[in-house]
């Protein structure tokens, strides 16, 4: 390396094109233009003024023309005039000139390496990087100038590996960079990130003794930097001798991708202390990396100090917030922040167009959507791919479907984004076969679909009912599309047949995923688990959760908030405090979701204690916590601090209550008795009372036997939902209860109603892996003689209490209607185990009638099992003869 030195041998000048018509096609052999004899002009001088007038005003064509007159009189042009004219090429941006005075390069006096050199740089500046690699690749000998035009241009076109390349043929020909092109080729291996390269040239840099030069030394700065490599990156840094913003701006961005953004606000405080004052540049960095790193307040406060230091914000600035803050979940913000920025003058770009109609998008913002189309139209970007796909997305999701289609069709380059946001569009909106039909057009275009694009059809069919359809693109996709099926076309089944409730399939293709070597992600474990969040799929979550287990997935905190909340509903509460105490991180949902799995279970007390605990710890409660500790106070029968809860919710916490928190708050009341006060309650609340809230007085008035509240609440329960067969049943027993079954039109109706329409109970339980159905009153299984008789021998040791003839029950009496399900899956549990079972767990769609509930009770003292029943109601879990519902569902 000591011996390379820069040659100085002169070589042929670079080749010219042997036929005008075919100007990018070079010859080896060199080939001069021949005209008729006529009188040589005797004054090159006049002629090489001429010229250079001609290049100044960008009269080129006139220059061509003359320089076919001198080639015609035998003259010749000076170097300098030819170089000229090309830099008038370059200027105008006109190639078609520029090939012209390619072929007429044998009119330059003598051979010269700078004409070579600017033909190069013409060729690449005026939009023609092949013609320009084609004349540097020609050149026998190559000097400096040569090798910094052709790294120039590759640079122009962020061929950067091409640079790198370049460097080591240019290090071969012996030619050594200079203070001026050692900042190009170091760009490259930063953008590169090719750090061994980056090494090669630091050290050739101090033997050249070029360190001294600081833009050199800013660039190597750089590559260690781009390339993460903190530790070289400062090492060199606190070794400069001189630094300017460049060089702080380096250290700070090497921090800030790094993710380490309280080191580089040190170093930005450093920069202020050592008399340098931060740039524009300086402060976007900060603001950019805090906002990826989801901190948009720190963002925004330093966007605030930034304009008391007189320095305005620019586009990338706002762009920077707005994206940010619509990114991190905040976007009313982005959108207020982007009438803001046009307030402020700030014009705003593409990326800024994108942020701001994505965070409509998402928000459902039609009126303001529309606002920044309009907005995007006036600045003429509309056909910017990115902001069109961005418009696509924005109306579809508004429901616009027409003007999303009108964006579509104006884009005259679609890109595959382009058409995966309008197949979006009619897949979430239940158009399925206007999606399938731009599908097909899709797949006969120049963009064919990729991933996405089928794994959206799959999704969109089986999400609205149609899974034999979303099953056949999917098996099609590997065969006639030739598309290798991800992740996430597993996912889209998964969840789709969850949705569908049809939890065995989706199990089914779980498996099957598996089996095909397709590794589950988050998003496959989220979508099953909510699937198995019920008693006769116990089994199921500990196979997830053998799965997540063995793919490492249990550290995803919103994996283990899932499983917490499918083991209670799956009636593992003990399992859900398992995994909630070893959680090193907790945020709301962890908590929400261990605080209502012990309200499920009838657990006020560890609900409570839970609760405690969080505002110990300084977590704030939301609305989700709110409602289960209402609830919990109302289990506990503690009325009064109850209310002072939900007095809370308001007062202290400024979040107003929902509904929901209206209807925990007559549980509340009931569960203690207080009708007079839950009567007075609905009537003091600031809204109107719905279904759940008068569901909830209905209830509390069937346990305390106060038939006139049970009149009203069924009452008003008819007049919201009219057709709900359950409510129409209640009703008509209420009215036979208080001897109101006269002729009245209405009882009639309610008569007819519950003669044509009755809600028949259907109970589920797994026994030995199976889950089997039983349905009141049905004695068509083989089995039923011996079931129903041991229902029978049952009943005849339980002391029922018919709840001093106060019948308000979802099924009829088994007298007239048959033995309820769920005794029938109790019988069929304990007479198909050979010895009494630990644990019974049954699904029932409709609420249990007291009868069954006694029966459970009596079952669960008498044989020492534990008694797991959801009903459409209420989690019962019995054990010792008692139950977890407190005898109030």
């Amino acid at each position: 390396m000591e011996n390379l030195m820069i040659p100085s041998t002169s070589k042929p000048p670079v080749i010219i094109p042997t036929k005008l018509e075919n100007l990018s096609e070079f010859s080896h052999t060199q080939t001069k233009l021949t005209f008729p004899n006529t009188k040589k002009t005797n004054n090159p001088k006049t002629t090489d003024n001429h010229l250079n007038y001609l290049s100044r005003k960008g009269r080129l064509t006139e220059a061509i023309t003359a320089l076919d007159s001198i080639a015609q009189s035998g003259s010749q042009v000076r170097p300098n005039t030819f170089i000229n004219l090309l830099q008038a090429c370059i200027d105008f941006g006109s190639l078609d000139l520029g090939r012209k005075l390619h072929a007429r390069m044998h009119l330059v006096k003598e051979s010269d390496p700078f004409v070579e050199t600017k033909l190069v740089s013409m060729y690449a500046k005026c939009g023609s990087f092949v013609d320009a690699r084609k004349v540097f690749d020609n050149r026998n000998e190559k000097n400096l100038y040569t090798w910094s035009a052709m790294i120039a241009a590759c640079s122009r076109e962020l061929r950067w590996k091409e640079v790198v390349q370049l460097f080591f043929l240019m290090m071969k020909d012996v030619v050594l960079p200079d203070e001026f092109l050692f900042p190009k080729i170091l760009q490259a291996c930063a953008n590169c990130e090719d750090v061994r390269t980056g090494r090669l040239l630091h050290s050739l840099v101090i033997r050249l003794g070029m360190v001294c030069f600081r833009r050199v030394s800013n660039s190597v700065l750089a590559v260690y930097a781009k390339c993460g490599k903190l530790s070289s990156a400062r090492r060199f840094f606190e070794n400069m001798d001189e630094r300017d913003r460049v060089t702080w701006n380096s250290m700070i961005l090497a921090y800030c991708l790094k993710g380490k953004n309280d080191e580089a606000y040190r170093l930005f405080n450093g920069m202020w202390e050592e008399g340098i004052e931060p740039c524009i540049v300086t402060w976007n960095i900060l603001i950019n990396s805090y906002n990826q790193l989801g901190q948009c307040d720190v963002a925004m406060g330093l966007m605030k100090e930034m304009k008391s230091s007189r320095i305005s914000p620019d586009v990338f600035t706002w762009t920077s917030m707005i994206s940010g803050l619509a990114q991190n979940g905040r976007r009313w913000q982005a959108s207020y922040l982007f009438k803001e920025m046009l307030l402020a003058g700030i014009k705003p770009n593409g990326v800024t167009i994108t942020s701001a109609v994505s965070a409509c998008a998402s928000l459902r913002v039609l009126k303001m959507g529309l606002e920044i189309h309009s907005v995007a139209f006036k600045m003429g970007i509309i056909d910017n791919v990115l902001v069109g796909n961005s418009l696509i997305d924005m109306y579809a999701k508004c429901g616009e479907l027409e003007a999303a289609r009108q964006v579509f069709d104006k884009i005259e380059e679609k890109d595959v984004y382009t058409w995966n946001s309008m197949v979006a569009g009619y897949c979430h909106t239940g158009y399925c076969g206007k999606a399938y039909e731009l599908f097909m057009k899709m797949r006969e275009s120049d963009v064919k679909p990729n991933v996405i694009t089928w794994n959206t059809m799959i999704s969109g069919y089986i999400q609205n009912g149609d899974e034999d359809r979303a099953m056949d693109l999917f098996q099609q996709m590997e065969h006639d599309g030739k598309i290798r099926r991800n992740t996430a076309s597993w996912n889209a089944l998964i969840a789709g047949y969850v949705q569908l409730r049809a939890i065995d399939k989706a199990f089914g293709v779980f498996r099957q995923m598996q089996l095909c070597s397709t590794s589950p992600n988050s998003v496959t474990i989220l979508s099953i688990l909510p699937g198995c969040a019920n008693l006769i799929a116990s089994k199921k979550v500990k196979e997830i959760h053998g799965c997540i287990l063995r793919r490492n997935l249990e550290f995803v905190l919103s994996i283990s908030n899932s499983l917490i909340d499918t083991y209670a509903k799956s009636g593992n509460i003990l399992y859900s405090r398992i995994i909630f105490d070893a959680l090193s991180i907790r945020d709301i949902i962890s908590w929400n979701s261990i605080i209502g799995g012990y309200v499920l279970h009838g657990c006020s007390d560890a609900a409570l204690d839970l609760f405690n605990q969080m505002r110990m710890l300084g977590l704030k409660p939301n609305r989700g916590t709110f409602l289960s500790i209402i609830l919990a106070h109302g289990i506990a029968k503690m009325v009064d601090e109850g209310k002072h809860i939900f007095s809370s919710i308001s007062g202290n916490y400024e979040i107003i209550p929902a509904i929901e928190h209206y209807s925990a708050m007559i549980d509340l009341y009931g569960r203690s008795g207080w009708l007079v006060e839950a009567m007075e309650f609905i009537e003091d609340m600031p809204i109107e009372a719905d279904s759940s809230v008068w569901t909830s007085l209905l209830t509390a008035s069937r346990i305390h036997k106060d038939i006139a509240l049970a009149v009203l609440a069924g009452e008003r329960l008819l007049d919201l939902e009219p057709g709900n067969i359950v409510v129409n049943q209640l009703m008509f027993q209420i009215y036979a209860l208080c001897g109101k079954l006269d002729d009245s039109s209405k009882v009639r109706k309610l008569e007819k109603e519950n003669t044509l329409r009755r809600s028949l109970g259907h109970s589920w339980i797994e026994v030995r892996n199976t889950v089997h159905t039983f349905v009141t009153g049905d004695q068509s299984k083989p089995c039923s003689n011996l079931l129903y008789s041991w229902v029978q021998s049952i009943a005849r040791e339980v002391n029922i209490d018919h709840h001093g003839g106060f019948f308000i029950e979802e099924e009829e009496k088994e007298e007239t209607g048959g033995v309820h399900s769920e005794k029938l899956a109790l019988a069929f549990a304990l007479i198909a185990s050979p010895s009494s079972p630990q644990s019974i767990r049954i699904v029932k769609n409709t609420r249990m009638c007291w009868n069954c509930h006694l029966t459970a009770k009596f079952i669960s003292l008498k044989f020492g099992c534990e008694i797991y029943l959801s009903d459409s109601k209420c989690f019962h879990h019995f054990k010792n003869g008692q139950c977890s519902c407190g005898d109030y569902w």
